[in-house]
């Protein structure tokens, strides 16, 4: 059902969640100004239903005063695109972040923006390649009074309460976050939850990845072992027999279990494309929130030893810990007599 209040908004970066944020938008009733460096991404929305902008300035003239411009881009390049929109504001506009910002960023954008009288809001968005049918759950920071001008667009955004069966113990009424969406505090508030949220999300699939690997090795027992003194023996071959299928474990995990999540999911559907993964070099990146989630549990003094060594694990997949062993080789081979070295 269509929105009974329908806004317009500005959005800047069209990538896959970029762009599918303004159809979710758009098929809710609402109008949306769109710019992007890619002019193609552009002229595709445009022809869904957007208003099309080719440059920051067409895109700002085309928007309704007071203005709502949402901002979808990597983190390392909103200051820059702020840098060039300020001038070409007026007092009252709203920017939204609405990526993966540091949220200390996002304290002092807020205080540099007020000075001239534009507001901002951070806008953690979790949900995405399905977000566009399934919606987005978003954690969201600033002033309470802009926050509730903008509710319209994130109750469009916002996955919607029928999502999720009702918590069986909430007794709370009213409020959002059973709809899919939270005002978290002031500025800097939503992106440190959505910061939090993506340190628990890689250990998550930390532990899902580990999980699997254990049921794929279960076989360890029927292959030949390596007999020397540098090899721990496998003692109980006889119960590490088992060839056990791990994409069909994934999918069974799917349905009814504990660990069932939409982690699972995604990695039941890379099983169903490729058995034995083939197409995924094992090299796992970190765009900054589980680091920044570490960096804050230490400031806390919270014990976060899943996420840390969570984060740890994709440094290792990118060879980070290479020289580290190295010198483990290095000193083994002093300390047994032993050449490790390679070749």
């Amino acid at each position: 059902m269509a929105t009974d209040k329908p806004m317009q908004l500005g959005m800047i970066g069209l990538g896959r969640m970029g762009a599918n944020l303004v159809r979710r938008l758009m098929r809710d009733g609402h109008h949306c100004v769109v710019s992007d460096v890619n002019a193609d991404a552009v002229a595709e929305l445009a022809d869904e239903g957007a208003t099309g902008a080719n440059s920051l300035q067409d895109f700002v003239a085309k928007l309704d005063k007071p203005r709502a411009l949402w901002l979808m881009l990597p983190a390392a390049i909103v200051d820059s695109i702020l840098d060039q929109l300020e001038p070409l504001l007026e007092p009252g506009d709203i920017l939204i972040d609405g990526g993966n910002s540091y949220y200390r960023d996002d304290i002092t954008r807020a205080k540099r923006l007020a000075d001239k009288s534009l507001h901002y809001v951070d806008c953690g968005t979790s949900g995405g390649v399905w977000g566009l049918e399934r919606g987005y759950c978003l954690m969201i920071g600033g002033e309470d009074e802009v926050v509730a001008h903008l509710d319209p667009i994130f109750r469009t955004i916002a996955p919607g309460e029928g999502s999720a069966e009702p918590t069986p113990s909430r007794s709370r009424t009213g409020g959002t976050a059973p709809l899919g969406y939270l005002h978290c505090g002031p500025n800097g508030a939503g992106h440190f939850v959505k910061m939090v949220h993506n340190g628990v999300e890689y250990g998550m699939m930390a532990a899902i990845a580990e999980g699997l690997s254990i049921i794929k090795r279960a076989d360890a027992g029927t292959s030949r072992q390596e007999v020397d003194a540098e090899t721990t023996p496998l003692r109980d071959a006889w119960a590490y027999q088992y060839d056990i299928d791990v994409g069909e474990v994934a999918e069974v995990w799917r349905r009814g279990s504990v660990v069932g999540s939409w982690l699972v999911d995604l990695i039941a559907d890379a099983f169903a494309r490729s058995p034995s993964l083939d197409g995924f070099a094992g090299r796992v990146s970190d765009s900054g929130e589980g680091r920044w989630t570490v960096l804050a549990a230490v400031d806390e003094g919270v014990p976060a030893p899943v996420i840390t060594t969570s984060l740890y694990e994709r440094f290792e997949s990118r060879q980070a810990g290479e020289f580290t062993d190295k010198i483990l080789s290095a000193m083994r081979s002093e300390f047994g007599g032993h050449a490790e070295k390679k070749g």
